[in-house]
């Protein structure tokens, strides 16, 4: 059987790769798919599998703009909350909570056969619903997962003060002083993370329970006081210090 997967961290798409060439060795994967971009151009000029393997936030959108267009069977990989859960069960669609195991992605398999057995206009019809969903419903994560060699570590998001990117190195830092390294970027924790967390500058991505004070500098500036130890000065810009100010403001999500 030919199956794509489409995932934008490269270590979880290399376990699923695994898994499933170990629960069934005929499995082929042709092709691990990393954006909306890259998936459009994909399956614009390759046959389509007899499987999809689908995160559903990618770095530049939601997967859906690609599975519109293909109307093949497909399997979700999701950390997503309760009400999301509800959604793929109700419209019929088959999920695997993330982390995965081996057991679930089997199961997850299983369901494939009920899912070929709908047609084309089904699967598209279903596929509409879901965008909808997901394009007005932030997902809910209480923790990110961290991977390390051959580890995982969830780390809770209330124990995250901010996330800092030097020397093209993103290191996550927690409120009892430890550092982690995810393997995101910025513009995916900002949209994964909502309203939790503030996008100070393109280096810094702030939890709102971090900040102690905000402060005006002569520029016009601001510069972020946080609750933990940080030896750089985190500044806004000031056509960014109104959003700021509004959000600092506001109740979280």
């Amino acid at each position: 059987m030919k199956i794509v997967i489409i995932e934008d961290e490269r270590i979880t798409a290399k376990d699923l790769e695994q898994t499933l060439i170990e629960i069934d060795p005929d499995i082929e994967i042709v092709a691990v798919i990393r954006s909306v971009k890259e998936g459009l151009t994909y399956f614009s000029h390759q046959p389509n599998p007899a499987l999809i393997f689908s995160d559903i936030r990618l770095g530049d959108g939601l997967s859906f703009e690609i599975l519109k267009q293909v109307k093949v069977p497909v399997i979700f990989c999701t950390a997503y909350d309760e009400y999301a859960l509800h959604a793929f069960q109700v419209n019929g669609i088959g999920y695997v909570l993330k982390p995965f195991t081996e057991e679930s992605v089997a199961a997850a398999l299983t369901k494939y056969n009920e899912l070929t057995r709908a047609n084309e206009t089904e699967i598209g019809r279903q596929y509409e619903k879901m965008k909808d969903i997901f394009e007005t419903v932030r997902p809910k994560i209480s923790s990110l997962l961290i991977h390390y060699k051959d580890t995982v570590v969830p780390i809770r998001i209330s124990d995250i003060a901010l996330f800092c990117l030097k020397n093209e190195v993103l290191t996550l830092y927690t409120f009892d002083h430890k550092r982690y390294y995810p393997n995101m970027s910025l513009d995916e924790l900002e949209e994964l993370l909502g309203d939790l967390f503030f996008r100070a500058n393109r280096q810094y991505l702030i939890a709102r329970s971090a900040i102690v004070h905000a402060s005006s500098l002569l520029s016009r500036k601001m510069s972020i006081h946080v609750s933990i130890k940080h030896d750089d000065i985190i500044t806004i810009s000031r056509e960014k210090s109104p959003q700021f100010l509004k959000w600092l403001q506001a109740s979280p999500v």
